[in-house]
């Protein structure tokens, strides 16, 4: 990467995207709302059932100004999800204040295995086992969403639910592959334990990105 381009990158001016695009929040808090969706590559955190592993080398994905990216999201929602990979991994100062210079709501998807930058509207940390989140992104998070996959995720889930606030949402998501087999479990779970909500994908239901 040639020097100059790799300095932007490190300073969060430039940051390798992968995709963006307008659609429908599928998951958590804000299911069913319109969202500019900002897919950042680059993530050393490894899920194995991650269904955008191709999101995981970030040198895959063009180093992009910050600019046109911020227009790209203007023009088209007052919403805007930044997601990854692992945005975190990147300095997401720049790109958030732009976003705010807009006038946007910026949310972010984070495992939160980073520390926290960037100024955001809303934090949906949806931690996983391979590195565990730091303890300014469980303090600051507004939803907790933790993937279930196996029947240890229930008691897992708990563990990262006392680090969160008071106020912080609380959601079990089915891992895809596996929702027909958890989600009779996650449902039983969720009436016995009411603090928690059930989030489910519903972009793949209805078939969109």
């Amino acid at each position: 990467m040639d020097a100059a381009i790799k300095a932007q990158v490190e300073a969060g001016t430039m940051l390798p995207l992968m995709e963006e695009f307008y659609t429908i929040q599928g998951e958590g808090y804000h299911t069913g709302k319109a969202a500019y969706f900002i897919r950042i590559g680059g993530c050393d955190v490894g899920c194995h059932w991650c269904d955008v592993k191709e999101s995981w080398n970030a040198d895959l994905h063009p180093p992009t100004a910050i600019e046109q990216v911020v227009e790209n999201a203007a023009h088209y929602s007052n919403t805007v999800v930044i997601t990854g990979g692992e945005p975190l991994t990147w300095n997401m100062r720049p790109i958030t204040e732009a976003l705010k210079a807009k006038g946007l709501q910026v949310h972010i998807e984070t495992s939160g295995a980073y520390p926290l930058t960037g100024k955001w509207d809303w934090i949906c940390l949806s931690p996983k086992k391979t590195k565990p989140p730091v303890a300014e992104v469980y303090e600051q998070a507004h939803e907790l969403k933790v993937i279930v996959f196996n029947n240890h995720d229930f008691k897992w889930a708990e563990e990262h639910a006392a680090k969160v606030s008071p106020d912080c949402k609380l959601y079990l998501q089915p891992e895809w592959s596996k929702r027909e087999q958890m989600l009779p479990k996650i449902s039983e779970y969720v009436m016995a334990n009411p603090q928690w909500q059930i989030s489910l994908q519903t972009h793949k239901y209805i078939g969109i990105p």
